[in-house]
């Protein structure tokens, strides 16, 4: 019988045994941890992404009702996870966008999302006052170019959302924005569709990363 993977991003009291006994209950609904992620810190609460791999014909609203039947638990977002886990992979990244030459584009268009566990990611380039598709990644919206008045001017990370100027291709099924400035006039896109919104913590690691690629770029 096989099994299927599932990330659930959890928000459970920031206390001693807390992760033990979420980790016991998870276990009840025949799920396995795989991998644990602290997102974010604040206030008494953590904030974790924890991969799962349950069952084949496991019910995803299993693990959300054994998670939430523990004191100040709430699951925030729940789908299914195909990326690759490896504690290094945002450098392995790196260092493969860095040696890709004229493939880097296209690289970091289908790595990242496995990398920072976003759905979809996209890199497109100032053409005047539109933007021009440059790589996409292959689950990301089809969308060739355009006017983006969101991206103007842009100078760091920053979360992208409904009031913001973007095409409606890019927000389609709840989808959460943020978008990351790389060098020569390119910007990398990325989205995760049904949410979580983008925690200041991962808008941070986007920056990290974004910010060694145009270093490297520069040099």
């Amino acid at each position: 019988m096989g099994a299927m993977s599932y990330l659930l991003r959890v928000m459970l009291p920031d206390l001693p045994g807390s992760l033990g006994s979420l980790a016991v209950a998870l276990g009840t609904a025949g799920a396995d941890i795989i991998s644990l992620d602290v997102v974010d810190r604040f206030d008494g609460v953590a904030v974790d992404d924890i991969v799962v791999e349950v069952p084949n014909g496991t019910f995803p609203d299993t693990l959300i009702t054994a998670a939430e039947r523990l004191d100040g638990v709430v699951v925030d977002s729940l789908r299914p996870f195909g990326g690759i886990l490896d504690a290094h992979r945002e450098l392995e990244l790196i260092d493969a966008v860095a040696g890709a030459g004229a493939g880097a584009s296209q690289l970091l268009a289908d790595e990242l999302p496995g990398a920072l566990r976003v759905g979809w990611a996209l890199v497109v380039r100032a053409d005047g006052d539109a933007w021009r598709l440059v790589a996409r990644g292959s689950a990301a919206p089809m969308w060739e170019g355009g006017e983006v008045p969101a991206l103007r001017d842009l100078e760091r990370v920053t979360p992208l959302d409904d009031d913001d100027e973007v095409p409606p291709e890019w927000t389609a099924l709840d989808t959460a924005l943020a978008a990351a400035p790389l060098s020569s006039g390119h910007v990398l896109v990325v989205g995760r569709p049904g949410g979580p919104s983008f925690r200041p913590s991962e808008i941070a690691r986007l920056g990290y990363l974004t910010g060694i690629l145009r270093t490297l770029h520069a040099g």
